[in-house]
């Protein structure tokens, strides 16, 4: 079983779910895949000592600060696959971006193959089920594209911002799965 609650946010009302004393789910609200990770029933309470210190991640990180994800105990549901790319998130330095491609050249190394499929490292990013601490915003086509965002491009210019990352080196795709 699951537990969830909600707070909000500056970008919105925020759901989080656990599972024990381990985060599983952060969604913003109207994210594409929210809650699609978890199988099981989510009870909503509210009082679980690990949402408390996920609140207090989160404020400190829409303050300015750079809380490490390494602050918080998470246990994301997915396949090893997922796994391993949102593991590499996580190394994404705050304020800073690599592209898909630049993962995709990471996993290949790692699993000792000759190539990997960006498109591959892409259903990855976006089926993150644990947004913003599991910093899949900090990804971005090798082409400057802000594309990919599962809670939205306005969302990840946002976060990036945030960050004090210059998003005028970046666009908007006129086509994307995550506009």
């Amino acid at each position: 079983m699951y537990y969830q609650t909600t707070c909000p946010s500056p970008l919105g009302e925020i759901t989080l779910a656990c599972r024990g004393d381990q985060l599983a789910g952060l969604w913003i609200e109207g994210q594409k895949y929210h809650g699609d990770t978890l199988s099981e029933k989510w009870v909503e309470r509210n009082d679980v000592p690990v949402f408390h210190a996920a609140k207090k991640w989160l404020e400190r990180y829409f303050s300015g600060e750079r809380p490490a994800v390494s602050e918080l105990p998470l246990a994301p549901a997915g396949s090893a696959f997922r796994q391993e790319v949102w593991g590499m998130l996580c190394e994404i330095p705050y304020g800073e971006v690599l592209t898909y491609g630049d993962i995709a050249k990471k996993m290949a190394e790692k699993l000792h193959r000759p190539s990997m499929s960006s498109q591959a490292v892409g259903g990855a990013v976006g089926h993150n089920p644990l947004s913003i601490i599991i910093p899949c915003h900090r990804v971005v086509g090798s082409n400057g594209s802000l594309t990919g965002y599962a809670g939205g491009i306005g969302t990840k210019i946002k976060l990036l911002q945030l960050e004090g990352v210059d998003t005028s080196r970046f666009f908007v795709p006129t086509k994307s799965t995550a506009l």
